[in-house]
């Protein structure tokens, strides 16, 4: 680390002198990462972690793609990009690799990710920081987005070909079918209540479905007002007449369900939404 002279005018025998602590910081957590082997993302590498906060970095394919935090367990954050990736087309968990570094509690507030999305900035950035990946379900306000064409959601739209678990063979109630399809799936599936639901019965034909299945199925036990709507990163279900969504890929409506072509601004920096350790 080099502190810097800045010149006082044209006087010669006095200066004014920076010392820039963060960023030495930041050079140092960035060198000692680099220098660390990487784990697959997968819950034999999570578990062999303690369970203290820290800064991880995220590689696709070997390419260093995303840096976090967490400030109380690294397993638990990890463990949440996991499952996310899990859910999404055209990326695959085996294509992705983890190193982390454990820090004090006390150090969290100095924002250790920060400091290294600055070092790397300087570097050319770091592609999935600030384009949505680290997003929670940005709620019902943002649903007509125009999402931008480099967001995380783009790039990588859920699969809804993932199974549900937890939904066995017979009938149950329209509300305990989403209630499980909700817990289970690896994205965010948000819906308006009604007490119809707890009164509506639906025959599930088997026990592996996949969540098109689920959907199309509880399409037809919602009135025909609603509809259910696949955006490109989550998916919602609402009393809504129905209505178009910007960046909504795949609509049912009762018997019916088709795809659409979703809108795309151009690239751009993203506004985050802070993730929290304990997440659901």
């Amino acid at each position: 680390m080099t502190p810097t002279l800045e010149p006082n005018g044209g006087d010669g025998y006095h200066k004014d002198f920076t010392l820039s602590i963060t960023k030495a910081l930041g050079d140092q957590l960035a060198v000692a990462l680099d220098g660390l082997d990487r784990a697959p993302l997968n819950e034999a590498s999570i578990a062999g972690l303690k369970e203290k906060p820290g800064v991880y970095q995220l590689y696709l394919n070997g390419e260093f793609v995303y840096v976090g935090k967490a400030d109380k367990s690294l397993p638990t954050r990890l463990r949440n990009h996991l499952r996310k990736i899990s859910g999404r087309r055209r990326i695959s968990l085996e294509e992705m690799s983890f190193s982390c570094l454990y820090v004090a509690e006390d150090f969290s507030a100095l924002a250790p990710e920060q400091l290294l999305i600055s070092y790397h900035k300087e570097l050319g950035g770091i592609p999935w920081n600030n384009n949505g990946f680290g997003n929670k379900d940005p709620g019902r306000n943002r649903d007509n987005t125009v999402l931008k064409a480099n967001h995380f959601d783009m790039h990588f739209p859920i699969d809804l070909e993932h199974e549900v678990e937890g939904i066995p063979a017979g009938v149950m109630t329209l509300q305990k079918l989403l209630d499980v399809t909700k817990a289970s799936l690896p994205y965010n599936f948000r819906y308006q209540k009604s007490h119809l639901f707890k009164e509506r019965l639906v025959d599930i034909p088997n026990s592996a479905m996949s969540a098109d299945s689920v959907f199309q199925l509880a399409a037809k036990e919602i009135p025909g007002s609603w509809q259910i709507v696949t955006l490109m990163g989550y998916v919602i279900m609402y009393d809504d007449n129905p209505r178009d969504y910007p960046s909504a890929w795949r609509y049912y409506r009762g018997a019916e369900f088709f795809d659409a072509a979703p809108e795309a601004a151009p690239p751009g920096t993203i506004e985050e939404i802070n993730e929290s350790d304990d997440e659901a």
